[in-house]
């Protein structure tokens, strides 16, 4: 059964979400209900001919910092200087980037408008953040996300250049900030670089303590 909301800020328990992670239908994307839907595991996810779609998936891909791969190559590119690394500096830029960026398998983006205006105004109230990869003066890659306590809930990442969204996502782990960084979705090369799948359960403990289920 898929639940449909209303004016009131509340969801379902996750563990009523269907097979596939869909949860709830509708409602808006306001501060406190997108709150409210990270921290029960919950996350919008749909496109501008939609509604709103709010999923809680029965698995999730998450990244221990503690379990992150490097790879040599990687080791020489961050050794290099060829990059300069910032947080929250450029926030809108870098969910515009994203949402623009053209990625295999998608058509189109889950990035709208909407979706995009409400994530700025949680970086306002100090709840979304960004991580951004300079070259020179050139914005070249990064990621942003919504912070839970210990948990980072990555939305999106872009690069314009080869290695610069890896860079990001390295100095995300390397802050010391996160016990886990929420992926969301499976991809091979989030998974080379240690992700994994982990249950329900033990992603809304780490949503719950900040510590590794």
């Amino acid at each position: 059964m898929i639940f449909r909301l209303d004016e009131r800020i509340l969801f379902p328990d996750p563990e009523l979400a269907e097979e596939d992670g869909l949860l709830a239908v509708g409602g808006d994307l306001s501060a406190g209900r997108l709150l409210l839907a990270y921290q029960n595991g919950i996350f919008p996810w749909y496109s501008d001919d939609e509604p709103i779609l709010w999923y809680s998936p029965h698995e999730r891909f998450v990244l221990y910092p503690d379990e992150l791969k490097v790879s040599k190559s990687m080791r020489r590119v961050l050794s290099s200087g060829t990059f300069n690394v910032t947080t929250d500096k450029c926030f809108a830029e870098v969910i515009t980037a994203c949402s623009v960026m053209e990625r295999e398998g998608q058509d189109g983006t889950w990035i709208t408008a909407g979706m995009q205006t409400a994530y700025i105004e949680l970086h306002r109230l100090g709840y979304a953040h960004s991580v951004e990869v300079w070259q020179q003066d050139n914005l070249v890659g990064g990621l942003y996300g919504v912070q839970i306590g210990k948990v980072f809930c990555g939305e999106s990442m872009f690069s314009r250049v080869s290695d610069a969204s890896k860079t990001a996502l390295i100095y995300l782990c390397n802050t010391g900030l996160f016990s886990l960084i929420d992926c969301q979705v499976h991809t091979a090369h989030l998974e080379s670089m240690g992700a994994r799948m982990i249950s329900r359960v033990a992603y809304a403990a780490a949503l719950q303590d900040g510590q590794l289920p």
